[in-house]
């Protein structure tokens, strides 16, 4: 892999849990519940993303770090709460028991509160330590608020809960619901990226269409993965889709299909990195996301 993207994984690595170490020890459990599943941190999509397109339009990569920590924050939450009873009842996540089965479904919902929170302190912490200007500071809080919020991750989740044991799904229901539950953290990401970058309008848009079709492509390859994985590759019960009565591209397409649809649209997605000149990381990055095997 790219010697940018193991550098920029392990700056993030790094820096994530700066804001998790201080606390009071009469509240010190809430903080234990959060890091646990920020540690239990997967491949670091969307905080890498961040730092990817900051660096392809020539920024500091560092001016970016606390706007991929948010990100990884608020994407955590979503999960935390995703696994719990009343959402998806999964009781692992990336191979490790979910949060609620290790510290109970209260402390789960406030470590989800917490880290959602936690986002927009370390934005707003790094603009007051004057790492970057006002205006990237509201201009990142103003993009991650919008496409983490009820217009976008939030109001797919809600799509997805109306989904269950629907067989009736149509495609571009499915498409909806996962270019905003999917696709809008994964593009909040990389417009933050640029932001931090002080890039301009046209590369924003193109940071955007590129985050649209790697998000949908990231679904769907999710939704392969979900019948031909294991729980060993995979971290998480094999099937739960089906389990749970859910309408996925698999169910409506079929497994072949939907592999050619994830190649279609990582080459789209790639030609939208054409703006950048600095963009071979980033390209390499959108292949391995096609072909990951978990």
């Amino acid at each position: 892999m790219h010697n940018k993207i193991k550098l920029f994984a392990e700056l993030i690595n790094e820096d994530l849990y700066k804001y998790l170490d201080v606390y009071r020890d009469e509240y010190k459990v809430i903080f234990d519940s959060m890091r646990y599943s920020v540690e239990n941190g997967g491949k670091r999509v969307r905080p890498l993303l961040a730092l990817l397109f900051c660096d392809a339009c020539g920024g500091d990569v560092k001016k970016a770090l606390p706007l991929a920590d948010a990100v990884e924050y608020i994407h955590t939450y979503s999960l935390i709460h995703d696994d719990l009873p009343c959402m998806d009842n999964d009781d692992f996540r990336r191979g490790k028991p979910s949060n609620h089965k290790v510290y109970g479904e209260a402390f789960a919902l406030l470590a989800g509160d917490g880290l959602l929170t936690a986002a927009f302190e370390r934005i707003t912490d790094c603009y007051k330590e004057g790492l970057y200007s006002a205006e990237v500071a509201v201009d990142a809080i103003s993009t991650l608020s919008h496409l983490a919020g009820s217009r976008g991750m939030i109001g797919g989740q809600v799509i997805d809960l109306l989904n269950e044991n629907n067989s009736d799904v149509d495609f571009e229901n499915l498409k909806l619901m996962d270019n905003l539950k999917t696709g809008a953290l994964i593009e909040s990401a990389c417009v933050m990226g640029c932001i931090a970058a002080g890039a301009d309008k046209e590369k924003i848009n193109a940071a955007s269409e590129f985050a649209q079709k790697i998000g949908l492509a990231f679904q769907i390859k999710d939704d392969i993965l979900d019948v031909t994985s294991t729980l060993e590759k995979l971290g998480k019960m094999a099937g739960s889709d089906a389990q749970n009565g859910k309408s996925t591209y698999v169910t409506l397409l079929g497994v072949e299909e939907c592999q050619k649809l994830v190649d279609k649209l990582t080459d789209e997605a790639m030609g939208a990195l054409d703006i950048f000149e600095n963009n071979d990381a980033l390209i390499e990055y959108a292949k391995y996301l096609a072909d990951r095997e978990n």
